[in-house]
């Protein structure tokens, strides 16, 4: 079939979109590449399969051809995209998700919106079910990511109950691999790259706070999972093992053969405490759940970052993770 991605130039669009062709499908990628990056998909350009419309989602756009699925991952995700750019993070999750919501009506497609795990929170409730309905500060820092994905889910199932569109949701939980941007702010990649430079693992708060870290292949399985299924969701797709931020600090330490100290600072206003997704939804629905262990994960984003030109690794450092590939 033919599958419309947007953002799929991004971190997590770019391998959805490979796995798309990978099995034979053909796949429409939308981007306007504010985060996303075309040395992503450079590798995708010459496949018959493929076309790039370089487009914000937010505006006006046009495809041509068919469409039996789309996919509505266009949004600034990390912390740093975000914070620098909230009204274009709003309008993403607002006319971006309508636009794409209208194009799937159009072709009769399937829609799957990608959420995030953010709808929950600073979450009072633990571990996460699809069921909680969350603890979000409306006006807070993190709100333009937060409320503009919960505005996605809602206009989303409005269009499911009001225009009869085969429209599902999938909540995605903390998802790390290569094609990572060094400097996005996310948590492993600001981890792996201070550690590839010798510079001090930066950590918020006392370390205590956990997440849930899941690898792009898993992540990529689900979300195909997803666009193959009926399933209305929302469903969560994350890794139920829950890991503390510390606890990830020593082991990027480790597979990096960095000899980095760790350094605490403040924890940032409505950082959520804890994190961890219950996956029962997504493993009798869409018979998915994540393998790849962490450790295994770290060693190819780090194998991943060290063979890029962008990424000043130093030799010591380098051999080391080398030496432990």
């Amino acid at each position: 079939m033919r599958v419309v991605v947007s953002g799929g130039s991004g971190f997590l669009g770019s391998h959805l979109c490979e796995a798309l062709l990978r099995r034979g499908d053909s796949v429409c990628c939308l981007d306007n590449f504010s985060s996303g990056r075309a040395v992503n998909i450079a590798h995708l350009v010459r496949e018959p399969g493929f076309t790039c419309t370089s487009c914000d989602v937010a505006s006006r756009f046009r495809i041509s051809g068919d469409a039996h699925a789309v996919v509505h991952l266009a949004s600034p995700a990390s912390p740093f995209d975000y914070n620098s750019h909230p009204l274009e993070t709003l309008a993403a999750g607002s006319r971006g998700t309508e636009n794409m919501l209208r194009l799937a009506v159009r072709h009769g497609a399937r829609f799957v919106l990608a959420s995030t795990s953010e709808v929950y929170g600073d979450p009072v409730v633990h571990p996460q079910d699809e069921e909680y309905w969350g603890h979000v500060n409306p006006i807070g820092p993190r709100s333009v990511y937060d409320e503009a994905k919960r505005f996605a889910e809602a206009l989303t199932m409005a269009y499911r109950r009001n225009q009869g569109t085969d429209a599902g949701i999938v909540r995605i939980f903390n998802t790390y691999g290569p094609r990572m941007r060094a400097h996005d702010g996310r948590v492993v990649s600001s981890f792996i790259r201070q550690a590839l430079e010798g510079e001090a693992l930066t950590i918020f708060g006392d370390g205590s706070q956990t997440r849930s870290f899941c690898y792009v292949d898993d992540m990529v399985r689900g979300l195909v999972a997803m666009i193959d299924s009926p399933q209305p969701g929302p469903i969560n797709l994350g890794n139920p093992r829950e890991r503390t931020v510390r606890e990830l600090a020593e082991l990027v330490l480790q597979v990096t053969g960095s000899d980095s100290e760790l350094r605490f600072l403040p924890l940032p206003v409505d950082d959520p405490v804890r994190r961890r997704p219950v996956i029962t939804r997504a493993r009798e629905g869409l018979g998915w759940h994540p393998r790849v262990p962490l450790g295994e994960g770290l060693r190819h984003t780090v194998d991943w970052f060290v063979s890029q030109p962008d990424t000043r690794v130093r030799p010591r450092q380098q051999s080391a993770v080398g030496r432990q590939s």
